[in-house]
C-alpha cells in the first residue's frame, strides 16, 4: 500500500511539474541561444520531482538528436551524450559540439 501511494504522489508530482513547464499543451523544451546564431532544444525523457531535467535528446537540427543524461556539477550542470556535452550555471551555458568546437549558450525558455 505505501508503494502504491508513494508511486501516485510521484506521478502527481511529475505531471504538475511537467504542466507547469507546458506552452499551450505541448512541452517545447528547454531552449538554448547561441553564438554561432543556431539554436538547440533540450526535450526532456526523464523528470526529477523538483523539475530537474534527468535525460533526454539535446536537438542539433530539427531531425536530428543526441541522447544527453545529467550530470550534476559543483555549482552548475552538464548534459552530456556521446561527443556532444552542455555545461552551465542558471541561464548562461557552453556547447561543446566535439572536441574543439565550443560555443557560448544562454538559455532562452
Amino acid at each position: 500500500m505505501k508503494l502504491l501511494v508513494k508511486t501516485a504522489l510521484t506521478v502527481l508530482a511529475l505531471a504538475g511539474a511537467m504542466s507547469a513547464a507546458q506552452a499551450g499543451g505541448r512541452y517545447e523544451g528547454i531552449r538554448f541561444a547561441c553564438d554561432n546564431g543556431r539554436a538547440y532544444t533540450l526535450q526532456p525523457h526523464a523528470v526529477t520531482v523538483v523539475g530537474e531535467v534527468v535525460t533526454g535528446r539535446l536537438y542539433t537540427s530539427p531531425r536530428r538528436a543526441a541522447k544527453v543524461r545529467l550530470i550534476p556539477m559543483g555549482n552548475g550542470y552538464r548534459y552530456a551524450g556521446r561527443g556532444i556535452w552542455l555545461d552551465g550555471i542558471r541561464g548562461d551555458a557552453e556547447l561543446h559540439l566535439g572536441k574543439y568546437a565550443t560555443t557560448g549558450c544562454t538559455r532562452t525558455s
